[in-house]
């Protein structure tokens, strides 16, 4: 089995996503770009540069009902898998709960949002 990193993206949440923007461009002197989630169009996202070839993990700053910065929920890690279904189904067996089931991003693939045996919500992100 071929070795990866276990974690691919990242979500930072935010209250003003114009405020957050300016921040994370000044601070860290990049450039984010607009994303969007097909299947939510009052998502609203900009994405931190990445390069899929390279090492580590890119992310977003997103604006999302439910999802609050500063403590609850102000950031989603997740794990890269095979298929999000699969790691789904070990959820609730073992003390947790699936939150946002497997979900198409488009081309991007498809993730998961479970919350875990402590209470923190987790990500999977899968190609297929």
């Amino acid at each position: 089995m071929k070795e990866a990193n276990p974690v691919v993206w990242f979500e930072i949440y935010v209250h003003d996503l114009n405020r957050a923007v300016k921040f994370y461009e000044e601070v860290l002197k990049v450039e984010l770009f607009d994303l969007n989630d097909p299947s939510d169009a009052s998502v609203l996202m900009k994405g931190f540069p990445g390069n899929m070839e390279a090492y580590g993990a890119s992310g977003a700053l997103i604006k999302m009902k439910g999802m609050e910065p500063s403590g609850n929920n102000s950031t989603v890690v997740y794990f890269g898998c095979d298929d999000c279904a699969v790691l789904e189904s070990r959820v609730s067996e073992n003390g947790g709960k699936v939150q946002q089931p497997k979900m198409s991003i488009g081309e991007h693939g498809f993730v998961s949002l479970v919350v875990d045996s402590e209470g923190n919500t987790i990500g999977f992100h899968s190609l297929k």
